[in-house]
Parts: C-alpha cells; sequence; structure tokens
C-alpha cells in the first residue's frame, strides 16, 4: 500500500514522507511499522514517529556510539539500553578493545522486523560472540545488574511510552550506579529545534547523577529540524582531538559522519541551547 506517513511536528508543519508500507504490526508495547521511501530507503516507525532509516543511521549511530566510546580509553564492557535496530551495537563492536556487550531490547518486534526488513542497520552484530541481546525491560535490568560496565549507551524513542522511564532521574542514578570507574554514559536526548523542553529535562535529570552532564550535538537529516542532542555523562574534561584521532586510528574505526575533529566541536552549543540548559532561556529561530 503506498501513501504518506510521518508525523505532525509543530501546529502548521508536518513532516511528511511517500512510499509503500511494508509491514505493519502491534506489538505488545507499540504499533511498528516500515515503509520504503525513494530518499531514505526502508524507514522504522514506532507509534507514528520516525526512528531511523538505511540511509542516514550512520549520522545518528556514529555520534550516539564513538562519541563515548573514544571519550573512553579503553572501554571494554558496554551496556546498549534501546538500540532494537542493531545499529548501536554494530557500532560498540567496531572498537576491538570491546570484549563484552549487552543489549537489552524491550520490544523483540522491533528486531526481529529489522533484522528482517533492514539488515543493514544491524550488520553482524547479531552473531557477534562478544554480544549478548536480551529482550527485557532495560530500567528494571540497569537497576538491578551487579555488573559493571564502561560506557553506558541509551538508544531509546521519545520519552513517550516504552521510552518514558528512559530519561527519569531515577534511571539515571542507576545508570551511574552501573559504570565502573571512570565510565562514560551517552544517551539520546531529542531534537534542540522542535524540542518542547525535551533535552532540558533529560539534562537537567541527568545532572542529578551526573553533575558534570554536558550535550553535544549533531545532525540527522531524517529528524524534524535535523539537530540532534547526546547527553554525556561521567566525562569531567574533555581530551584534545590529537587524543581522539589516536584512539580512532588505534581502533581502526571507518567512520562516515563522525571524526575527531567533529566530536569535540558537537560540544559547543547555540546560545538558545546553552541559555535554556542554564535556565536563561533567549529569543529561539520561531520567536518573534
Amino acid at each position: 500500500m503506498t501513501g504518506s506517513f510521518g508525523e505532525t511536528v509543530v501546529e502548521g508543519f508536518h513532516y511528511r514522507f511517500d512510499g509503500p508500507l511494508l509491514h505493519e504490526e502491534r506489538s505488545a508495547f507499540q504499533l511498528v511499522q516500515v515503509y520504503d521511501n525513494p530518499a531514505f530507503g526502508r524507514v522504522l516507525v514506532l507509534d507514528g514517529l520516525v526512528q531511523t532509516s538505511e540511509r542516514d543511521e550512520f549520522t545518528y549511530h556514529e555520534m550516539l556510539v564513538h562519541t563515548p566510546m573514544t571519550l573512553h580509553p579503553d572501554p571494554r564492557r558496554v551496556l546498549v539500553i534501546g538500540g532494537g535496530d542493531g545499529g548501536t551495537l554494530r557500532h560498540v563492536l567496531m572498537h576491538p578493545s570491546v570484549e563484552r556487550a549487552v543489549m537489552v531490547e524491550i520490544d523483540p518486534a522491533v528486531t526481529e522486523v529489522c533484522r528482517k526488513l533492514m539488515p543493514s542497520i544491524g550488520g553482524g552484530c547479531w552473531d557477534d560472540a562478544r554480544a549478548e541481546v536480551l529482550f527485557a525491560d532495560g530500567i528494571a535490568y540497569t537497576r538491578d545488574t551487579t555488573e559493571r560496565f564502561d560506557v553506558i549507551i541509551i538508544d531509546s524513542s521519545d520519552p513517550v511510552g516504552p521510552g518514558e522511564g528512559l530519561f527519569t532521574p531515577a534511571f539515571y542514578a542507576d545508570a551511574r550506579n552501573a559504570l565502573a570507574d571512570g565510565g562514560v554514559l551517552c544517551a539520546q536526548a531529542g531534537g534542540v529545534v522542535f524540542a518542547d523542553g525535551e533535552y532540558e529535562r533529560a539534562f537537567a535529570n541527568a545532572r542529578t547523577a551526573f553533575p558534570d552532564a554536558r550535550l553535544a550535538l549533531g545532525d540527522v537529516p531524517i529528524y524534524p529540524g535535523t539537530r540532534w542532542s547526546y547527553l554525556i555523562g561521567g566525562v569531567s574534561a574533555l581530551p584534545t582531538v590529537d587524543v581522539l584521532a589516536a584512539r580512532a586510528t588505534e581502533r581502526g574505526l571507518v567512520t562516515r559522519y563522525w571524526s575527531p575533529e567533529l566530536a569535540l566541536g558537537a560540544f559547543g552549543l547555540p546560545a538558545f541551547v546553552a541559555a535554556s540548559l542554564a535556565g536563561t532561556p533567549v529569543p529561539t529561530w520561531g520567536s518573534a
């Protein structure tokens, strides 16, 4: 069935795509759909919200993964919460230092359909001996685990439905407790153009557990407003470009979006974003 899909971003702005519906099912948690679009290839949509596409997923996953992974000098144990499409796990496993990577995804239907219809996103991560994939509640897993991780990556959907609890002070506190000494957390924190307070709330909640929390920004073409935020906790001081470049070279990273220079530059925030995080908002691009 060919038609139009997408979402209403704000009143008067509708983000729409054309293309046939390839798959639709109501899982135990959400409505799972996959469409095919001429510009972005196959697109995963959950509860009516666009999540990822075959053609631009790398812009999101490389920033979400390689930023925290290179901020850590020797990441060996990694926890991924969410990430059912497999992209985050695939990029984690690009780092040869990783000995164990645990992915906890609440909805097996997401992984099943992505493995079938969007296999390039996860690639061979599902068969990597270092990876353990669990279909369980990531909030409960983070709270209850006795294992300590060098890097924790939160690849969640928006803070509604199954993803809502992944943005709370309690969850960030549990994530902090699950980190080893010197561990780094990275969580997607939403867009900054049509944010409606999402990244500000995530940042404020994270700072209750990570006083050193900061935001980095990147571009994800398929997302409304394009500019996306990534919350980093556990890093008191950023390394130099030379340090990040040396780590990337040592690990043999081959990337299409992420670079050491971009990673450090991503922490430079637009004035309205920095002001909103400080609680002193300035007029945004949409203000008179």
